[in-house]
């Protein structure tokens, strides 16, 4: 236990100082290899739950101590013992214990009576404090107070809903590989592995608790993807034909750039920046069984990959806060700053420029982002069009969207979509 709340909160404080948590954790692994698959678990658990909440526990704790806490280390491990306190089954008396140990561990043993003083008032006084700061929004929802303003401007009426499906665990969402395999065929391998799962729609499945892909029928053999529900969207609503002449920007890790291919499409050009997040595009491919035209550049340069013959349909999965998808990455909350939202809407206001005039006339291109933020979506795609008289917006075939937004939901991530035919 000393060795997960050591390393959890590690992975907090990385988190705090600006780094991505999927990459602490790969790199936790890799520089503590003996961990078993217990620990890693654990750890995982714990870190994510840690950064989910918090919002919730650095309010707490500000009740707790007189004076602000300057060693973030010291804070991140009294949010991840206090994080195991309210959200875990772990035995109250060992949290605190372990957390007394792991501060000595640190090279910080003067400060063992803080720590288990700390705690132990958390214990004694929890409904308390947690009375006192239900008028306080950010630990309520544990979100940025500018995030908070944000969608309670943009969203009257969905802001709460939105905040609260962000911090719940996300659903685990198959998508079947219709070129190997039938949804008929793919559910009674589901049956039989004992695997308790939903069905969506256009042949997707969503598990009743999130499973190994080791042990995921048919993973291996290309029969199944693991692909959120509203990501399963973007190549439907795109509707690309064999004989389409197919862009697939900012595509890794290739989840669309896949679909797109089971659906029909056979000439498939996907772009990404950055070649690591490329090659993990390849192996998917390589698992499915499939051939894509994989190309390591800025898709919005078109010097450097476009051999100017036009394409029929485009995804443009454009980069963005990625503010709808914070149940998967909960690091996003405290990453993000609000001045971002602006510097992403510039970065999408000149990819799709760039991508429009690669475009053939009549042909189509999708605009996603898994963001929730207008100025992303609904105020990027006005303005472009009042700049693209060429340029016509098409009605889209969705439930649950709000001028092409999907929310946050019991279904899947927060995704907006718009799909503009070229005059």
């Amino acid at each position: 236990m000393i060795v997960v709340q050591r390393l959890a909160s590690d992975a907090l404080t990385a988190v705090l100082a600006g780094r991505n948590l999927d990459q602490v954790l790969r790199k936790t692994w890799s520089q503590h290899a003996k961990l078993t698959a217990a620990e890693r678990g654990a750890i995982q658990d714990i870190s994510f739950g840690a950064v989910r909440w918090y919002g919730e526990f650095s309010a707490v704790l500000q009740q707790l101590v007189a004076k602000p806490i300057s060693d973030v280390a010291v804070s991140s491990l009294l949010i991840v013992a206090l994080f195991q306190l309210k959200h875990t089954r772990a035995a109250h008396h060992a949290v605190v214990d372990h957390a007394v140990q792991t501060i000595q561990a640190m090279g910080k043993a003067p400060l063992k009576g803080f720590v288990n003083g700390v705690l132990r008032s958390y214990l004694r006084q929890r409904e308390m404090l947690e009375s006192a700061l239900a008028t306080v929004p950010e630990a309520v929802y544990s979100y940025p107070a500018w995030w908070i303003t944000k969608l309670r401007t943009q969203y009257p009426e969905n802001w709460q809903a939105i905040l609260t499906w962000g911090n719940l665990h996300p659903p685990m969402t198959l998508r079947v590989n219709s070129r190997k395999t039938s949804l008929e065929d793919y559910r009674l391998q589901l049956t039989n592995a004992g695997i308790d799962a939903r069905e969506m729609d256009h042949g997707a499945f969503t598990l009743a608790n999130p499973i190994s892909t080791d042990v995921l029928p048919g993973f291996r053999e290309g029969l199944v993807s693991v692909q959120d529900y509203s990501a399963q969207q973007a190549a439907l609503l795109l509707d690309a034909a064999p004989d389409h002449r197919v862009l697939d920007a900012c595509a890794a890790p290739g989840g669309k750039t896949a679909h797109l291919i089971e659906l029909g499409a056979s000439d498939v050009t996907a772009i990404d920046i950055d070649q690591d997040r490329l090659d993990t595009a390849a192996n998917n491919l390589a698992r499915l069984e499939m051939k894509a035209n994989l190309v390591a550049a800025d898709a919005g340069k078109l010097s450097a990959w476009w051999d100017d013959i036009p394409f029929d349909r485009i995804l443009c999965d454009a980069p963005c806060t990625a503010s709808g998808v914070v149940k998967r990455h909960p690091d996003i909350k405290w990453l993000r700053r609000e001045a971002d939202i602006a510097t992403f809407a510039q970065q999408q206001a000149r990819l799709l420029a760039v991508l429009w005039q690669t475009l053939k006339s009549g042909g189509r291109l999708l605009y996603v982002t898994c963001s929730v933020f207008r100025e992303e979506n609904q105020d990027q795609i006005a303005d472009f069009c009042r700049r693209h008289s060429d340029a016509v917006q098409l009605p889209l075939l969705l439930h649950d969207q709000q001028q092409g937004q999907l929310l946050p939901n019991a279904r899947g991530d927060g995704f907006y979509f718009a799909l503009l035919e070229k005059n």
